[in-house]
């Protein structure tokens, strides 16, 4: 992280605080130096007040914390934007972000984390959890099902609720089969993305 200017706001630089798996933004606020500090060693976002004039952590009265995973400067080394694993609703209102709540868009990460920890807690009665034990075959057999049922169903003069019931089983058992072969949806995104610049 390259050093922060504190000198442009009267000690003080705008914080936007990100789902670093969803990407949805859940709030903005104001840092001095001494609550990015607080932030960088305790592993927990902290901000300054403007109206208590103090620092404060997000979530010491509710424990919804925001867990650092990544903290990135702008250009002008004047704003920064942190990426967070939220413990619940940012908001006071109790809303997932203080811009509303989660939005469809996204949610297929939040479904990959959901998978993996399925798997890695050997959740009993999961479906995902059955599956994954029966192997990369069956896995595979079944996203291959999921594959000709939306063929099928997009050949059909039917509703739209039939064919997006469908497309959503085949990404599911997608993601349940890149985590089978030891990949994430963000190393597909990558080859499309390189595939992409290349032209």
């Amino acid at each position: 992280m390259n050093k922060i200017d504190f000198s442009k706001m009267s000690g003080l630089v705008p914080a936007v605080i990100q789902d670093k798996t969803t990407l949805q933004v859940l709030m903005v606020g104001f840092m001095d130096e001494e609550a990015l500090n607080h932030t960088i060693n305790e592993g927990r976002v902290s901000f300054y007040s403007r109206t208590r004039k103090k620092q404060w952590t997000k979530g010491e009265t509710s424990g919804n914390f925001l867990y650092t995973e990544e903290i990135i400067t702008d250009c002008d080394n004047d704003a920064l934007l942190i990426k967070v694993k939220p413990a619940g609703p940012v908001c006071h209102l109790g809303t997932t972000s203080c811009f509303g709540n989660a939005p469809a868009k996204g949610f297929m990460y939040r479904l990959e984390e959901i998978i993996n920890q399925r798997i890695y807690e050997n959740t009993e009665n999961s479906y995902t959890n059955k599956l994954y034990k029966e192997g990369i075959n069956k896995i595979a057999q079944k996203t291959g099902e999921e594959a000709v049922e939306l063929v099928i169903e997009a050949m059909k003069e039917n509703t739209p609720e039939s064919f997006l019931n469908e497309a959503a089983d085949l990404m599911y058992h997608f993601l349940l089969l890149l985590r089978a072969k030891g990949h994430k949806l963000e190393d597909v995104e990558d080859v499309l993305l390189k595939r992409h610049e290349s032209k």
